[in-house]
């Protein structure tokens, strides 16, 4: 007689049928499969930049800073290589007057405290948040896409701005007593009326002395390696030329 055997009541069919890794196995696959969807796209976005890149036409799409990009910002792909050190040193202005201002900040709240008043410390918070936005639209933006499109007549809107910004370096960096002894900017006149009340207030105003005269010499840097480029290659003719057939057209009409 043949042996019986009962069935096992801990047996699960279905376990027989589904292997638990191919759904696993399935998984990788569509992801593979939309990883590589992704980087197709990404390369065909690539290519339609530089593309457009090539005709003149730049996608100016916020990137800087990394972190909490508001600007659009690529020396390396967009500005010639031959531009590259001007760029960034007048990059470099643009931050060092961000770190400036902030330093005036700080500088002038301590003179509030130590009795100056408060109107100063309303004037340093107007320079900085005029100062800085001011700073990017009126000059660094117009030397960018000067650079980037080699546009005559940006590079006319950057020399007067940037001549603003120069003069008012040195203004700071001298601070004058015209107006409330001139404690609203951290000049070498105010650091040493500071260093009179106080040593640490001094030394504060030194610093931001020290900071505004090398922003000064550093954008003066800056401003005659645009001006030797501009004459150098034709760019003042070219803006010349420009203007005096602005002025044929309206006296024309």
């Amino acid at each position: 007689m043949a042996a019986h055997h009962d069935k096992n009541p801990f047996h699960n069919e279905e376990d027989d049928q589904v292997n638990p890794f191919s759904n696993l196995q399935h998984k990788e696959r569509e992801l593979k499969t939309k990883e590589a969807e992704i980087r197709k796209r990404e390369e065909e976005v690539k290519k339609k930049e530089e593309a457009l890149a090539r005709a003149g036409v730049f996608l100016d799409i916020k990137n800087w800073p990394p972190f909490f990009p508001i600007i659009h910002h690529d020396i390396a792909n967009e500005i010639p290589d031959y531009l590259h050190r001007m760029q960034y040193v007048a990059f470099a202005t643009l931050l060092g007057l961000i770190l400036c201002l902030v330093w005036n900040v700080i500088s002038v709240s301590a003179a509030s405290l130590e009795g100056r008043g408060i109107v100063i410390w309303f004037l340093a918070i107007i320079y900085l948040l005029v100062g800085v936005p001011g700073a990017y639209f009126l000059w660094y933006r117009p030397l960018y896409r000067a650079c980037r499109k080699d546009s005559a007549f940006r590079f006319g809107w950057f020399f007067i701005f940037y001549m603003v910004h120069i003069c008012f370096c040195i203004f700071a960096a001298v601070a004058p007593p015209i107006f409330r002894q001139g404690f609203s900017l951290p000049g070498i006149l105010s650091a040493l009326d500071a260093m009179s009340q106080s040593a640490i207030l001094g030394i504060l105003y030194f610093i931001g002395f020290g900071l505004f005269s090398a922003e000064a010499l550093l954008s003066i840097w800056v401003f005659q390696r645009v001006y030797r480029f501009f004459r150098g290659t034709g760019k003042a003719a070219e803006a010349k030329s420009r203007a005096a057939r602005g002025r044929a057209m309206a006296a024309a009409s």
